[in-house]
C-alpha cells in the first residue's frame, strides 16, 4: 500500500490543504488512538506543540479524534519535540504527538508520533494508521461514557528543564559564562532560556516572542546571522541557535563563527570518548556529513557510520548497533544515552560542559577538525526521472572517478519535493566545483 498522508517525518505539509486539515487531524487521531489501546484501563497519549498559528486548529482537531476514541489527552502547549519524547515515557504514555513543521516557515504544519518508548513510529505502524484512516472511521467510537478528558499539564516546562539540567556532569555550572540563545520565536522560547538561567548563565535572549506567523523568519538555526549579529554586540561566551521545535542546534563561537553539527558531533564524541562514556567506538552520521569529520575521528581511533540523509535512519542505525552518538551536519544531535530524538537544549549543554571544563574559548574547544571544500546544489525538475537518463548517468561516473579515493559524491532525489540533490567534498575546492558544475549542467538539461 503506498503512503498518502506518512512522509520521512510524520505527517507534513501546507496548513488547512491536504493533508494538513483540521479533517484529517480528526481522522489520524481517531485511528492511532484505537492502534494504541489495549485493555480495559484508560489510556494516555500526550500532545505538545510549536507556536504556529495553526497549531490551534490542529490541536483541537487532534483531542476531537482521540477522546472520540476513549483515550484522556494530556495537552502541554509548547514545548520542543525532544521534550514531548521524554514526557511520553515518563509520564507513561501510550502515545506522544508533536504538531510541528521543524525547521519550516510558518505556513507549514504537522504531526509526527512517538510510541510508549519515545522513538518515533516504524513505516509498518504508519500504515496502519492509514489503514484505519480510510476505513469505515465512525466504527471507532466508543459509547458516551466511554469517552476521554483532556487535561492541561502544567508542569510539563518544569519537567522538561530539570530533565535537561540533570544531563550535565554533577555539580557543573555555567556561572561566568555570557550565553546568548536564539529560540527560533518557536518551540523552545520558554525552556531553553530559563534551563540556562537556572545552569549559572547570564543569558541573552533572541528569537523568544512567538507571534504564531515568526517561526523561524529570520532566525534560529536556519538562520544564524541574528545570533552571530548578536553574539559580537554583547561580547558573548558563545551563541546557540535552536530551530522550531528545538530539535535541533547550532553553536556559535565568541567571534560570531558558526559551529556545524559535525563538529558538534567530533567535540561530544572525543570527550565522551575520554570518559569512556562513548559506545560502539564511534559516531552515526549520515551521507551529508563532512569527510574531515570522518578522518578527524579516524585519527581518534573511532569509525563514522554514515546513513542515507534523516534522523530516523540515524537512530535506527545506532539503535541496532549499540551507539549513543550520532546526528546529522543540519545540528540534529541523538545522544541516546539522555533522549530518543535530536535535542538542540541537551546537545548545547554538552558542548557548554566542554567549555566550562576546559577553561577555554569556543573557538578553540569547537575547532576540531578542518572541513574539506564541500558544495552541495540543487535542481528542481518537473517530470521523469532525471537520474536515469544516459547523459546524467555518463556524467555522475565521470565525476566519481575524477574525485577518486580523495573525494565524495553524494546523489540523491528529495523525499519531499521534485529536487535532485548534488553534494561534492573533496580536498581540491576547484575540483569540487567542476564536479558539480558538470552534473548540475546534465540535469538541468535533462529537466527543461
Amino acid at each position: 500500500m503506498s503512503r498518502q498522508y506518512f512522509g520521512t517525518d510524520g505527517i507534513r505539509g501546507l496548513a488547512n490543504s491536504h493533508p494538513i486539515t483540521s479533517d484529517i487531524a480528526l481522522r489520524v487521531g481517531m485511528a492511532a488512538g484505537n492502534i494504541f489501546k489495549s485493555g480495559d484501563r484508560r489510556h494516555r497519549v500526550l500532545i505538545g506543540k510549536d507556536t504556529r498559528l495553526s497549531g490551534y486548529m490542529i490541536e483541537s482537531a487532534l483531542v476531537s479524534g482521540f477522546t472520540a476514541v476513549g483515550m484522556e489527552v494530556f495537552q502541554v502547549g509548547p514545548l520542543p519535540t525532544p521534550a514531548v519524547a521524554m514526557l511520553t515515557r515518563s509520564m507513561r504514555a501510550d502515545l506522544g504527538v508533536m504538531i510541528s513543521a521543524s525547521h519550516n516557515p510558518y505556513c507549514d504544519n504537522g504531526i509526527k508520533f512517538f510510541g510508549p518508548d519515545g522513538y518515533k513510529l516504524s513505516d509498518e505502524m504508519e500504515k496502519r494508521i492509514e489503514e484505519l484512516m480510510d476505513g469505515e472511521i465512525n466504527g471507532l467510537l466508543v459509547p458516551p461514557e466511554q469517552i476521554g478528558r483532556a487535561t492541561r499539564v502544567e508542569s510539563a516546562r518544569e519537567r522538561y528543564i530539570e530533565f535537561a539540567k540533570r544531563t550535565l556532569p554533577r555539580n557543573l555550572k555555567l556561572n561566568g559564562l555570557r550565553v546568548v540563545i536564539d529560540c527560533a520565536n518557536g518551540a523552545g522560547y520558554k525552556v531553553a532560556p530559563l534551563a540556562l538561567w537556572e545552569l549559572g548563565a547570564e543569558v541573552v535572549s533572541i528569537g523568544i516572542d512567538p507571534d504564531g506567523t515568526n517561526i523561524n523568519k529570520d532566525c534560529g538555526s536556519t538562520s544564524p546571522k541574528a545570533l552571530c549579529d548578536k553574539v559580537r554586540e554583547v561580547r558573548a561566551d558563545v551563541g546557540i541557535a535552536l530551530d522550531g521545535d528545538a530539535d535541533r542546534v547550532m553553536i556559535a563561537d565568541e567571534n560570531g563563527r558558526i559551529v556545524d553539527g559535525d563538529q558538534i558531533m567530533a567535540v561530544i564524541a572525543q570527550s565522551w570518548q575520554k570518559r569512556d562514556l562513548l559506545t560502539a567506538g564511534g559516531v552515526v552520521a549520515t551521507v551529508m556529513s563532512n569527510l574531515g569529520l570522518e578522518r578527524h575521528l579516524g585519527d581518534l581511533g573511532l569509525t563514522l557510520a554514515r546513513t542515507p540523509v534523516g534522523d530516523r535512519y540515524v537512530v535506527e542505525y545506532m539503535r541496532k548497533h549499540g551507539y549513543n552518538v550520532g546526528g546529522e551536519q543540519s545540528g540534529h544531535i541523538v545522544l541516546s544515552d539522555f533522549t530518543t530524538t535530536g535535542d538542540g537544549l541537551v546537545s548545547a549543554l554538552q558542548i557548554l560542559a566542554c567549555v566550562v571544563e576546559s577553561g577555554k574559548k569556543v573557538s578553540e574547544v569547537c575547532d576540531r577538525f578542518e572541513p574539506l571544500p564541500q558544495l552541495l546544489e540543487n535542481v528542481r525538475y518537473s517530470k521523469g526521472a532525471p537520474l536515469k537518463n544516459k547523459c546524467v548517468r555518463e556524467a555522475i561516473t565521470s565525476g566519481q572517478d575524477r574525485l577518486g579515493q580523495t573525494g565524495r559524491l553524494v546523489i540523491r532525489p528529495s523525499g519531499t519535493e521534485p529536487v535532485i540533490r548534488v553534494m561534492a567534498e573533496g580536498d581540491d575546492a576547484g575540483l569540487v566545483s567542476d564536479v558539480v558544475g558538470d552534473i548540475v549542467q546534465a540535469l538541468r538539461k535533462t529537466a527543461a
